[in-house]
């Protein structure tokens, strides 16, 4: 019982560190007043997109990370509710972490990257927490409904 409290501590501490590199490494941002890209796909829409030739290296990249994510999402639902949430929850966070990366790797607006590294530091603290709070609560589910 004791170890579960330090562990809890050492989270809690990380991700008051993510957030603190967050505030220290804040950059002017660009106008929030910016229009959209035309382009912009339905939020809602989520079926898996094919590449096409001639592609962007970051959109093809976008597209696989996405697509990981959404198929990290399609769970075993347990029926208790804080289970579910805990591991859709964290796949959703490894995407985030994805296209975070993608940004770093191919952005060139040094305010977008860091927005991005700071995405990464805060999104990766969650999922140490939140893994850590699903060891808890899947210890509570009978040994059938585990996913």
């Amino acid at each position: 019982m004791k170890r579960i409290g330090w562990v809890s501590v050492i989270a809690v501490f990380l991700a008051l560190s993510a957030f603190a590199y967050g505030m220290l490494s804040v950059r002017s941002r660009p106008a929030a007043d910016a229009a959209p890209p035309s382009s912009a796909r339905d939020a809602g829409a989520h079926e898996a997109q094919g590449a096409t030739p001639g592609e962007a290296p970051s959109t093809r990249a976008y597209r696989e990370a996405n697509d990981r994510m959404h198929r990290g999402m399609v769970i075993a639902y347990t029926g208790d509710a804080d289970v579910d949430f805990l591991w859709g929850m964290i796949a959703h966070h490894d995407g985030a972490i994805a296209m975070a990366k993608i940004a770093v790797e191919h952005g060139e607006a040094a305010d977008v990257q860091s927005l991005a590294r700071e995405i990464i530091a805060a999104q990766e603290a969650e999922i140490i927490r939140m893994r850590i709070l699903l060891a808890r609560h899947e210890d509570a589910l009978p040994a059938g409904v585990r996913p």
